[in-house]
């Protein structure tokens, strides 16, 4: 049976999802740790709305459990519900891992009385971050995309927590962290720590942060502006939906630069290419840097992208 630990719902909404998960519990579609996403129709206003439900249970109960065999593990599913189904799947930080918190062990704990403070705020902490960095920041929006699709290390001073946290969180989700290869990751983090030499120090001493050392290109200019837009909507999940869009974009345009670049080491009129796609997609100066760093170790795209680096400076 299902009892409840915590709910912010109204009771008919709330009894409501526990016959929901119930359902799931019965039909055996609920593992630990893995979570799913799915459409509820419950009695509130948005009548049907995404629920992220995963099911857990406490490890240091789970020990005493194998110890005694007359002790059974209590097991728990969290629920987290807003926006819609599609809305929930963008976010990565709606896991149990969550409800551990940065530098405390939950096992030491007990688990009603920790988890609770988590389960009230984690809309905001999980799900509101880009959209507080996007009401901050405004048009140099574009200089902290510029450092995440870059890879150029960011210093945040006369913060306090909250912001610095929403900061490192936007930075994280706006990388290509995942997207491309991670070796290629690596030695561009270390290439650009080399080049710059210096972070991109953002002070958040005034009402509007100061950006120091940033560095920014149309192609990010061009998406601050879909960031400022999708401001005046107000839906946290739209500035994710874009920021999951931009990343596309430039994963797109990196694919792009390599096929041209392919092409190139057998075609003079292929490399003219390569030169047109990078003045006029906006994000040339990034994505030769990413480009040069994959084909390090093939001498003839190397060679190309030497020519185009000069061509570039030019």
């Amino acid at each position: 049976s299902l009892s409840l630990l915590d709910t912010n719902l109204p009771a008919e909404a709330e009894t409501e999802l526990r016959g929901f998960i119930a359902k799931r519990l019965t039909k055996g579609a609920l593992f630990e740790g893995m979570g799913n996403v799915a459409t509820v129709e419950l009695s509130i206003p948005e009548y049907k709305v995404g629920c992220y439900y995963c099911l857990f249970r406490q490890e240091n109960l789970l020990k005493m459990a194998a110890l005694e065999s007359d002790i059974s593990a209590p097991e728990y599913v969290i629920c987290f519900l807003g926006g819609s189904e599609k809305g929930l799947e963008l976010y990565p930080y709606l896991e149990v891992g969550y409800l551990c918190g940065e530098g405390t062990d939950i096992k030491q704990k007990t688990l009603e009385t920790y988890v609770n403070p988590y389960l009230r705020s984690w809309f905001e902490d999980s799900v509101c971050p880009i959209q507080r960095v996007v009401q901050l920041f405004q048009e140099k929006l574009a200089f902290l995309l510029h450092a995440a699709l870059s890879y150029t290390p960011v210093e945040v001073k006369n913060s306090d927590e909250r912001t610095e946290k929403d900061i490192s969180r936007f930075l994280a989700a706006a990388s290509l962290q995942g997207l491309v290869q991670e070796g290629t990751m690596t030695s561009l983090c270390i290439a650009m720590t080399e080049e710059q030499q210096k972070s991109v120090i953002i002070d958040c001493s005034g009402a509007q942060p100061q950006l120091h050392n940033a560095g920014s290109n149309r192609f990010c200019e061009d998406w601050m502006q879909a960031f400022i837009n999708g401001a005046e909507g107000g839906n946290p999940f739209l500035f994710r939906q874009i920021l999951e869009n931009f990343k596309l974009k430039a994963i797109q345009d990196i694919n792009n630069l390599k096929r041209f670049i392919r092409q190139a080491e057998m075609s003079h009129y292929a490399l003219f290419k390569c030169y047109m796609f990078l003045k006029n997609c906006g994000s040339g100066d990034i994505l030769l840097k990413i480009v040069k760093v994959e084909h390090a170790e093939m001498p003839e795209a190397k060679n190309v992208v030497a020519v185009l680096e000069e061509f570039m400076r030019e």
